[in-house]
């Protein structure tokens, strides 16, 4: 019987090294008859056809990745990944909690749950009160502070990599890329962030950043529309 061929795409951090990408090949092998790595970010660009004068962060639970597109397929020179995202936060989190709180018994489900529900930067529009065992008895806890500064924490280094990443662009184009800041991942989710975002791009002339329609998804969606237009030839190339 003829089987039918597997193709898949498979987003990697915007700068895995080549190292991980070949053992990422060879993990698929048997899985999958031709593999094609893409950056996160630019299947985030290519399912929202954002190619031209924009610059994606898709900020997940391992990795912010930035992706500046130019209206090209996307050179290293255009990529960027930090180890500033989801996880960095719960560390944090959980670290200036159990400084505050040293009783309070909760674990990293417990954390990532409350973090889902109530993460926000800039000014707190409620009080983040959570409910966590103290001496075995069901306790509330004041943690708005503790989740500002955690979530807060991947901020500067986000806003610098973007500088720096919009600094490279054409004089006559940064304007446009400014404007056109696109946030993905589901770290993407945190109340407030697009608006710090887009405040940061204040101080280079003014800019506007938006959380995509679907951030936790915008990924395997354009890797699916990424699938769906390559030729026969392009998996061709690509064949295990």
């Amino acid at each position: 019987k003829n089987k039918a061929k597997v193709r898949a795409v498979v987003g990697v951090p915007a700068e895995a090294f080549r190292v991980n990408r070949q053992n990422l090949r060879n993990t698929m092998e048997g899985i999958a008859d031709s593999v094609m790595l893409v950056s996160e970010p630019f299947a985030v660009a290519y399912g929202l056809e954002a190619l031209l004068h924009a610059l994606v962060i898709d900020i997940g639970a391992g990795t912010a990745d930035f992706c500046v597109m130019q209206g090209r397929y996307p050179t290293e020179e255009d990529h960027k990944t930090l180890p500033n995202a989801g996880d960095a936060i719960d560390e944090q989190l959980m670290k200036l909690i159990r400084e505050r709180h040293p009783d309070a018994q909760f674990s990293i489900h417990m954390l990532r749950d409350w973090k889902e529900k109530w993460s926000f930067v800039g000014e707190p529009k409620q009080r983040v009160i959570v409910s966590a065992p103290i001496k075995g008895k069901a306790t509330e806890i004041d943690i708005t502070q503790e989740m500002r500064t955690a979530c807060e924490s991947i901020l500067p280094p986000i806003c610098e990599t973007m500088t720096t990443l919009l600094a490279k662009v054409e004089p006559e184009f940064q304007a446009k890329v400014r404007n056109n800041v696109i946030l993905a991942g589901g770290t993407s989710l945190i109340a407030g962030l697009a608006d710090a975002v887009t405040h940061a791009l204040s101080d280079l002339g003014g800019g506007r950043a938006t959380v995509v329609k679907d951030p936790v998804f915008a990924g395997s969606d354009g890797s699916l529309a990424i699938a769906q237009d390559a030729s026969g030839s392009d998996w061709e190339k690509l064949s295990l």
